[in-house]
């Protein structure tokens, strides 16, 4: 059996689970919705949570479940009448997707996101280096990027995001990598990286998180002990750091190294903080957010350095975003 075969397979068995559990999951929530929205609205009240977190999130839940089936039935859709391979409608599928969920999302928090710095959006030929902070954040950079400002982003995320059967779906019909983060040799990953960002369009973009992971204090913490160890010199530089952790510069390297005619677009929201675990989601949902925004920022190619120089540069971007994401934080709280 060849590689080739034996990853349809792979995929094959991947979405005949995902898909079947969305579907049987969407059924389940929306039948018991009548007993669980009151239930759960119960147990907030009880616990002194007037906001209802528990009730908002589940209704989210059922919002996210059928949103993700009409976009695979879509998919199907288009794939049936001989367009699976028809990029722009795909995307076109992808804003959709993006909105509703993004929709449901500010209906959950209460508040509605918005997007700074558009004007630094208005065209591709651009990588996107965007900070990550929770399971939601490639959904508002989609919503803002895709939806709003009607650019075609190509994304580097992580493999097991191909559970989400729409992700896993219309992701491989346009360019996206899902990288594979446990390997041993990750030179066959940066190569298709490099791929990825060579030859982008006038509408296209690749978004990257370049610090590999979502930030909270102890990832922050272990990621400078490491860094300490090859450079105690980047490791007191980056201690200023509150909010983002440390960028991982390899996959940021190879799509920078891909053109030289690409810009470099920095990009930093506010709205996730803590939404990293269940209890922290619901610790949002309790509080509401201060502010809800995704804040790009262009740079033009010819002033971002080449070779190591570029390290430092990232690092530069890294500790101002860091400082944007705190004074946002604090007018929000203020507001």
């Amino acid at each position: 059996m060849t590689s080739d075969h034996r990853s349809r397979l792979a995929r094959l068995r991947r979405r005949l689970i995902s898909i079947t559990g969305l579907v049987v999951m969407a059924g389940l929530s929306t039948v018991l919705v009548p007993l669980s929205a009151p239930a759960l609205a119960i147990v907030d009240l009880a616990r002194g949570r007037r906001r209802l977190p528990l009730a908002r999130l589940n209704l989210f839940g059922i919002w996210w479940c059928w949103i993700e089936i009409i976009g695979v039935v879509s998919a199907l859709a288009l794939w049936i009448t001989g367009r699976g391979r028809d990029a722009d409608l795909h995307y076109r599928l992808m804003s959709w997707w993006a909105g509703a969920l993004m929709w449901g999302m500010g209906t959950a928090l209460g508040r509605r996101p918005r997007v700074e710095g558009l004007e630094h959006l208005s065209t591709g030929r651009a990588i996107v280096l965007s900070r990550h902070a929770s399971l939601a954040d490639s959904l508002l950079s989609a919503w803002s990027i895709a939806t709003t400002a009607r650019l075609h982003p190509r994304y580097v995320l992580k493999r097991e995001l191909l559970w989400d059967p729409c992700l896993d779906i219309v992701g491989l019909r346009i360019p996206n990598h899902f990288l594979a983060r446990a390997v041993d040799d990750n030179s066959a990953e940066l190569e298709s990286l490099r791929a990825l960002a060579t030859g982008l369009g006038e509408r296209d973009v690749v978004v990257i998180f370049a610090e590999g992971t979502r930030a909270n204090p102890a990832k922050r913490a272990r990621a400078l002990e490491r860094i300490a160890e090859r450079s105690p010199e980047r490791a007191a530089r980056m201690s200023a750091l509150q909010h983002l952790l440390p960028p991982r510069p390899a996959g940021s390297v190879a799509l920078v190294e891909a053109d030289t005619d690409n810009d470099l677009i920095s990009a930093w929201h506010v709205g996730f903080e803590g939404m990293d675990t269940f209890g922290g989601i619901i610790s949002v949902l309790t509080e509401g957010v201060p502010a809800f925004c995704f804040v790009a920022t262009r740079h033009d190619r010819s002033t971002v350095p080449d070779g190591a120089g570029f390290a430092d540069w990232l690092d530069s971007r890294w500790l101002e975003m860091d400082a944007e994401v705190d004074g946002a934080l604090r007018q929000g709280h203020d507001d």
